[in-house]
This record gives C-alpha cells, sequence and structure tokens, in this order.
C-alpha cells in the first residue's frame, strides 16, 4: 500500500519540522516546500510550474517570514516579507490545489490568533468577528482570504496562539534573559497570552487531516486561558530562576517598534470552542505541565 502523501509548505521551520516528524511516524510521505533544495524539498516555484506532486493526500501551509525575527529592523520592507511569505506561500498552494486533477482530500492553513483585535475585556472563539484594524490583524485577513479552495476539498484553517516548544518559537527568544536572571512580565503582566504546546498543534494539524468533518476555522490555542504573568510565574519556575524585573512596555516599543511590540504587550482572550467541541483532546492544557520540560535544559539556582 503506498504511503499517503502530505506537502507542507515552510516545513523546514519551527512548526513544519515537528509535523513532519509526526506525519512521517504515522506513515505518511512527506514533501516540503521550502527555498532550499533537499532530497526530500521541492520549491516554490515548481510547484507554480507544475502543481502539485501526484498523490497528494493533504496540504499544510505553515510558511511565512518570522515577523519576531529581533535581528530585523521592522522597516516598510521588512514587513512586506513578513506579509508577501505568507499570503503568497498560501495563494500560490491554493492555486496549485485548485488546478489539480487528482485534489487533495484537505488543506491546512496555520495562522494567528492576531485575527482578533487585542483586548482585556473582548472573549473571543472561533466564530468572532475579525474587524481589528492593526497590521497583524489586517494580515491574517489577507492571509486566510488567499486560502480558497474548491470543493470537495476541505479548507481548516488553524488560528495559532504563541507556540512553546524547546529551541523555537517564543521560548527560543526568552531562554537567555531568564537564563541570566533578567526575565519578568512584559508591562504589568495582566495582558492575555493565548498559547499552545508544539506537540498539541502538530497533533492538531494531524486531528483536522484524518477527520474528515473537521472543516472551517479552528483556534490553535490551550482551553487553559492565561495572562503573560501567569505564564512569567510557570517558566521561571520550571528554570529555576527569579522573575522580578518587569519589562517595560515603553522600552519594547522603542526596541522593536510599538507595531511589532504589540504581539508581546498586548494580548487576545481566546477559546478554542470549536476545537473542544470536535473532541480534540490536549496533551499539555495546563502551563505548568508544558513549562516541565524547559527545566532540564538549565541547571537550577537557588531563587
Amino acid at each position: 500500500m503506498t504511503a499517503k502523501s502530505v506537502i507542507i509548505g515552510g516545513g523546514t521551520g519551527f512548526i513544519g519540522k515537528h509535523l513532519g516528524e509526526l506525519l512521517s511516524s504515522k506513515g505518511y510521505d512527506i514533501m516540503n516546500v521550502a527555498r532550499m533544495p533537499a532530497s526530500k524539498n521541492i520549491s516554490w516555484s515548481t510547484i507554480e510550474a507544475s502543481g502539485l506532486p501526484k498523490n497528494t493526500s493533504a496540504v499544510v501551509n505553515c510558511a511565512g517570514q518570522q515577523f519576531m525575527d529581533f535581528t530585523k529592523s521592522w522597516t516598510p520592507g521588512f514587513k512586506q516579507n513578513v506579509q508577501n511569505s505568507r499570503i503568497y506561500t498560501t495563494k500560490a498552494l491554493a492555486t496549485a490545489i485548485n488546478k489539480a486533477q487528482d485534489k487533495p482530500k484537505v488543506f491546512v492553513l496555520v495562522t494567528g490568533v492576531g485575527a482578533y483585535e487585542p483586548s482585556n475585556v473582548n472573549k473571543y472563539d472561533e466564530s468572532s468577528p475579525t474587524t481589528g484594524t492593526d497590521f497583524f490583524s489586517r494580515l491574517v485577513v489577507e492571509w486566510e482570504k488567499a486560502a480558497q479552495v474548491d470543493p470537495p476539498v476541505r479548507l481548516v484553517i488553524i488560528r495559532s496562539g504563541a507556540v512553546l516548544g524547546r529551541w523555537g518559537g517564543m521560548i527560543k527568544n526568552m531562554f537567555l534573559p531568564f537564563f541570566l536572571g533578567f526575565g519578568g512580565p512584559i508591562g504589568d503582566g495582566k495582558q492575555y497570552l493565548p498559547w499552545i504546546h508544539i506537540d498539541d498543534l502538530t497533533r492538531l494539524i494531524n486531528f483536522a487531516i484524518e477527520n474528515e468533518n473537521v472543516k472551517g476555522v479552528l483556534n490553535g490555542v490551550s482551553p487553559n486561558v492565561i495572562t503573560n504573568e501567569e505564564f512569567t510565574k510557570s517558566f521561571a519556575k520550571a528554570l529555576g530562576r527569579p522573575a522580578f524585573i518587569p519589562v517595560p512596555e515603553a522600552i519594547l516599543n522603542f526596541a522593536l517598534h510599538p507595531e511589532r511590540a504589540m504581539i508581546m504587550t498586548k494580548g487576545q482572550h481566546v477559546i478554542p470552542k470549536r476545537v473542544l467541541e470536535y473532541g480534540f483532546k490536549y496533551r499539555y492544557e495546563n502551563i505548568n505541565d508544558a513549562c516541565k520540560e524547559f527545566a532540564h535544559l538549565f541547571p537550577k539556582k537557588n531563587v
């Protein structure tokens, strides 16, 4: 029996690598769409010119320029790269799907909870409007519009929260300051922090691929809603480090640009209502459990 083939846009990135490993362990044949050549990679230009490989059963897109890459200034050119790397890749895959004679069963697009306008009072589920006017809200709306595929292909859009995992995602940028004892809440720490463990995100993508009744928007977040302050305490405890030094919002606005810093200084109360209704089971609902795996990465100090 031929293995089912899954195409992963951005398959060499943090989420894509973990997803490829999970799907490979389940017997799927993985092909990454990436810029760099490799035995299991194809280029975006090949997708545009030749379409999807034969016998593709599912397509997943988690490609996109990392907007929290602090080595890059928040210039108009960088913002354009952030936008194009998401919209262009999504549109390229959607076009290839629509042109395919032998169509895949499902197209899964991973976007972000930035679709929902930051708020300390609003509570969002998958039915909430996406009417924000900030850069990220507008980006996600355009990003998801690019994913339109023709029936009978199922479209699943997973709006991911901050992804927690070793050596990637949000944690990658936080290890050093926390290790040095300079960790702390951002601003007053009261802003909501929608989050999901990398294992749960990749399992949710797999769940969407394998369950034919799953379609539409899913909030890829833990059902345990927390604040930045609660995350800070849990992460610091797992590392055995102090976390008493708050990071003033003004410093982040100056260092990163207010438009980018708002990802950290603002937040959204997001619940995965439809994910739970579909019966998906999380491994990491609790932030303390999610942070425990980081405890062994550094020797603890007495605090």
